[in-house]
């Protein structure tokens, strides 16, 4: 382990308290804000089959870079100078790698691989170099790590010598091959793999990490709402639209954050392997909340464009797989930190599901209204069903 007497910048871990997240950490996720409403305007702008495929792929870049970052973070330490000049450099990668993303399988394709693959590989190299000066065990682990994001970076730059379709492929490989190494503990021939022991995470300030991107996530989907509305005349309907997606969001917050932040928490600092558990529940199984975040800003501003208009499949296919997705995956999260799955959120997808076949029947208004009934009911019935499993467990007791 890491040695104390030596000069390192890691985080003091001998402290009882958990590591706050600082300033810097917050500043850094300030261009994740522009990189997520980048997502949701190329989605919007691309409502086909293709446009929808492309989104995924950028989305998972946006989100393996940010929650790599937040992974690097959680071992070092933000008031240590090199640590604030490296969150420093990957702002400005990021930047350019957001601002690329509506031309990223067109003329700035080489931007978006440059951007994404130097902030991959640039950062993997530091935490090398971090781990080497503290004398930390954990260094091959970030050694078998850039051996897998030189891969990638090689798919990824790979990809920018072709256009569209084969261009998609490269880069899809390339999302798959960063996708797959966690799962298999990174494992490189003579080297082996990592083990879940060699992730010693600060749970609580990932937790909190994470929690921070839904917040992100959230405000852009106000914000793409609140454009849509100033763009347009202020007629009922409208008003009644941006009323339901302000509701949308404040239920989502609810959902997320009113038990499941909270448990997730305790899950971690409770866990005997809370690197593992870390990796299901926020590595992978927070994507889908977030996705679903994104989907539902979309499906926001279609609702605004013509609230009593016809709707077509498209149109309800994205209002309702917006909160389908955030429902589904804080119904993973939830499963995973707390071994049962909640009624409430099948509830919340059964009424979705029941929705779906006479989705094109209803106006996009009214359907964007049945999705906060959803919300609004997987809420209140989460928090009636932990009440009464608080109530008989103090009654056994």
């Amino acid at each position: 382990m890491a040695d104390a007497t030596s000069r390192h910048w890691l985080r003091d871990r001998s402290k009882d308290e958990s590591a706050e997240v600082t300033y810097v950490e917050l500043f850094f996720d300030l261009v994740f804000v522009f990189a997520v409403t980048q997502l949701s305007h190329y989605l919007l702008l691309n409502l086909s089959a293709e446009g929808v495929l492309r989104t995924l792929l950028l989305f998972v870049a946006v989100w393996w870079v940010w929650i790599y970052t937040s992974w690097v973070t959680n071992w070092l330490d933000p008031d240590r100078t090199p640590v604030r000049l490296l969150l420093f450099a990957l702002m400005f990668a990021g930047l350019m790698m957001s601002a690329s993303i509506p031309q990223a399988f067109g003329d700035r394709g080489l931007a978006f691989a440059l951007a994404y693959v130097g902030m991959q590989v640039g950062r993997s190299f530091f935490m090398i170099w971090a781990l080497t000066l503290a004398k930390h065990d954990a260094r091959d682990s970030f050694q078998r790590i850039t051996i897998w994001l030189l891969l990638s970076g090689a798919l990824w730059m790979s990809g920018t010598l072709f256009e569209n379709d084969l261009r998609y492929i490269f880069w899809l490989l390339a999302v798959g091959v960063e996708l797959l190494s966690p799962s298999i503990g990174f494992w490189v021939p003579t080297m082996g793999r990592s083990s879940p022991e060699d992730w010693d995470i600060e749970g609580p300030h990932l937790a909190e990490r994470c929690g921070l991107f839904i917040i992100i996530a959230l405000g852009e989907s106000l914000l793409v709402t609140g454009t849509t509305l100033q763009d347009i005349n202020f007629s009922p309907a409208n008003l009644a639209g941006f009323l339901a997606a302000l509701a949308c969001a404040v239920s989502m917050w609810w959902v997320y954050f009113d038990l499941g932040a909270h448990r997730g928490e305790r899950a971690l600092e409770r866990s005997d392997t809370p690197g593992r558990l870390a990796q299901l529940a926020y590595t992978y199984l927070h994507m889908p909340i977030v996705a679903g975040i994104v989907v539902s800003a979309v499906g926001d501003a279609k609702v605004l464009e013509d609230p009593l208009g016809e709707t077509t499949w498209v149109t309800g296919a994205v209002i309702l797989a917006g909160p389908g997705l955030f429902m589904l995956g804080n119904l993973l999260f939830k499963a995973a930190v707390t071994g049962r799955r909640p009624v409430s959120h099948l509830a919340g997808l059964g009424i979705l599901a029941l929705c779906a076949p006479f989705a094109t029947l209803l106006p996009p208004l009214a359907l964007s209204m049945v999705t906060v009934v959803a919300l609004i009911v997987v809420a209140l019935l989460e928090g009636r069903l932990a009440r009464s499993r608080t109530a008989a467990s103090q009654g056994l007791h």
